[in-house]
């Protein structure tokens, strides 16, 4: 697969590995004319994820987990057809892997610290609220008469 462009970055140093990656070309269904009847344009990417050593032990683990609905015996697979050319759905497959994978390996975020809500704006909130309540109870045209 010489030409392709670059290794396909995860995150930080760790790229997917060329070796690993299973190709499979078949007739894409979109646009192309006389020609899509000839060329295999449709691109399926596999990559093994329960098999891999390119990745971190603990990425890997959540990625397990994070991508098991999608996997098939440990098995990852993306598709891209929506470029005519097959080395453009190539290029759109492997991306979409390398994001896949990203999203999938990254730390799950910081729990929240719950604070608390200052005494100075809770007083304020109250006296408008009860400003507010004075001109409202104001406005009754009970003492008019």
């Amino acid at each position: 697969m010489e030409g392709m462009s670059g290794p396909h970055v995860i995150r930080g140093s760790v790229s997917l590995p060329e070796a690993e990656l299973m190709w499979r070309f078949s007739r894409s269904s979109g646009p192309g004319g006389q020609h899509v009847n000839t060329s295999d344009s449709q691109v399926e990417l596999r990559f093994d994820l329960a098999a891999t050593e390119a990745l971190p032990p603990v990425w890997k683990e959540r990625a397990l987990q994070r991508l098991a609905g999608r996997l098939a015996d440990g098995v990852v697979t993306v598709r891209a057809s929506e470029h005519r050319s097959q080395w453009r759905n190539r290029e759109a497959a492997a991306v979409r892997l390398a994001a896949l994978l990203a999203e999938a390996t990254a730390p799950p975020p910081k729990p929240r610290k719950p604070t608390r809500v200052p005494r100075g704006i809770n007083e304020r909130r109250l006296r408008n609220k009860k400003q507010r309540a004075q001109t409202k109870r104001g406005r009754s045209g009970r003492d008019w008469g």
